[in-house]
């Protein structure tokens, strides 16, 4: 019988992080549980190796946890390409460059809700990063605050449509950009090891994004 739902805005359990740790370590995910935002912020600097070429999705939780701003300000030796496609002007030349971002070295971002039983959703209005989540990149990271953790997978859709997208419209409109909207929905299920890529979640104990 399942639980009552876990709540959308306070932590899960630690029983429940470690399930859902256990879940996704079998889904082929490297999951592991980090204490806190600045712990999150040190194990990405030493997952990514210097010279490699480093992109991110659009991510709250990356924000909070000081790694966009990090990857900015350029006290790295990483080809950062989040700063080479937002500083290319031409629209025909961006979109080159945002298709060729997916094959990123190292590509970033977090995750909108996660079932306990280990799927994970993804919500984009363009949907420009699923490609690198699904297959395009060899590494991908996505950092995601333990509040995120639902009791299935049908739950993690709520969670996205009901509460994340509500949350996102009203920080687009504060923003002046008129709000927000769900253009696709990405439910990742497994990693195939055939692929050989490395696919890491850090699910840390704090409050991070929404």
């Amino acid at each position: 019988m399942e639980t009552a739902e876990i709540s959308y805005t306070q932590l899960a359990p630690r029983q429940v992080v470690e399930e859902t740790i256990k879940a996704l370590q079998a889904r082929g995910v490297l999951a592991e549980i980090v204490e806190t935002k600045e712990l999150a912020l040190e194990r990405i600097k030493s997952l990514i190796p210097a010279g490699v070429s480093v992109m991110i999705s659009g991510s709250q939780s990356l924000d909070e946890i000081g790694f966009t701003a990090y990857l900015k300000e350029g006290d790295h030796q990483w080809h950062n390409l989040a700063r080479e496609v937002a500083d290319e002007k031409d629209p025909a030349r961006h979109r080159q460059l945002t298709l060729q971002s997916t094959m990123a070295d190292f590509y970033l971002g977090s995750v909108h809700a996660i079932s306990k039983r280990g799927e994970l959703v993804f919500a984009s209005a363009s949907g420009g990063q699923l490609p690198a989540y699904c297959y395009n990149s060899g590494n991908v990271i996505w950092v995601v605050g333990a509040q995120k953790i639902t009791n299935n997978v049908a739950a993690a859709l709520e969670r996205v449509m009901g509460y994340w997208l509500p949350q996102e419209a009203e920080k687009q409109r504060q923003l002046g950009h008129g709000g927000s909207f769900i253009g696709k929905l990405l439910i990742f299920e497994r990693e195939d090891p055939g692929q050989h890529r490395k696919i890491h979640l850090l699910l840390v104990n704090e409050i991070l994004g929404f």
